[in-house]
């Protein structure tokens, strides 16, 4: 056998074998969290992410006037287990992944995080799909073990600082569900 041959013939078998090692890979079982902010029955944990970013506050003037700080957005990004950026989390709040699926959430639930100085955990609704991929078939989402993210004080928004932008570092796990009737999404590495 030539030594391209050869080349070739390895580096298929490395390819195959980095397939099926995915394809093994875990799905982690659901998180042991608050009631309130469970998974509704009958769905399982398709995808879990860790994300590493920032809460961005506005320093914005309120209804009644008063300057306060207000969530912009998340800018995140996703990670698998083994560390890989697998996509992005940001303003609506949405997730996409590297594999073009996408989705858009609304907060249904919250329950104060163990640490006094994080944000609070989450169970989200999926609002809208776009793509196909891990995401595709995804109708909840939780955020648990959240580190950081929280609002600087409020004395450091008054009328003078209007449209001060604040980027609060935080971490979070994410946990994606679907119905368990759908069939499982291809894997993105390993879960947390």
């Amino acid at each position: 056998m030539s030594t391209q041959r050869w080349v070739l013939r390895v580096s298929q078998l490395v390819l195959l074998w980095t397939g099926a090692a995915l394809a093994t890979s875990p799905i982690p079982p659901p998180p042991q969290v608050p009631e309130a902010i469970r998974a509704p029955a009958g769905e399982r944990v398709v995808l879990a992410t860790h994300a590493t970013g920032a809460q961005i506050y506005l320093c914005a003037s309120a209804a009644d006037g008063q300057s306060q700080w207000t969530l912009k957005a998340p800018d995140a990004e996703l990670h698998d287990g083994k560390g890989a950026v697998i996509g992005h989390h940001y303003a609506g709040p949405a997730w996409k992944l590297n594999d073009g699926s996408e989705v858009t959430g609304k907060a249904v639930a919250h329950v104060n995080s163990p640490d006094p100085h994080a944000i609070p955990w989450l169970l989200l609704s999926v609002v809208s799909h776009a793509g196909s991929g891990a995401l595709a078939a995804v109708t909840h989402i939780q955020r648990i073990h959240t580190q950081g993210g929280e609002a600087p004080p409020a004395a450091q928004c008054d009328a003078t600082k209007p449209n001060t932008e604040f980027r609060s570092a935080y971490s979070a796990d994410y946990y994606f569900y679907a119905p368990e009737a759908d069939e499982p999404p291809p894997p993105q590495g390993s879960p947390y």
